[in-house]
């Protein structure tokens, strides 16, 4: 399922720009050293944090999205810094867990 169609179907709001990347998975964390040393490429990654070394970490690891959870704010300029790494950022008002149940049922 591409970033596009499962953004559309659980109506995640991108803060980015959309790339319409193939999603391979899901990585749920909020420590970034968890995702440095356990995320696939082309993972989404589910997290409640929002600061510049979740761009950092997640261009490392060559994440297909940052979906950040709980309705949190993510700051200009990460999402600046998002797009300038070619690196999409999604929000949801739902908690980690809900959006996990709902990739789940979408199966990613």
């Amino acid at each position: 399922m591409t970033l596009a169609e499962l953004s559309q179907k659980l109506g995640l709001k991108p803060l980015t720009e959309l790339y319409d990347t193939e999603v391979q998975g899901a990585f749920v964390s909020d420590m970034v050293s968890d995702v440095m040393a356990g995320a696939a490429p082309g993972s989404l990654w589910i997290t409640t944090q929002t600061h510049k070394n979740v761009v950092a970490a997640a261009n490392l690891v060559d994440i297909a999205a940052v979906v950040v959870t709980s309705g949190r704010a993510v700051a200009d300029e990460v999402v600046e810094m998002a797009n300038r790494a070619d690196l999409t950022i999604l929000t949801t008002d739902l908690d980690t867990y809900g959006l996990v149940g709902q990739l789940h049922e979408a199966g990613v």
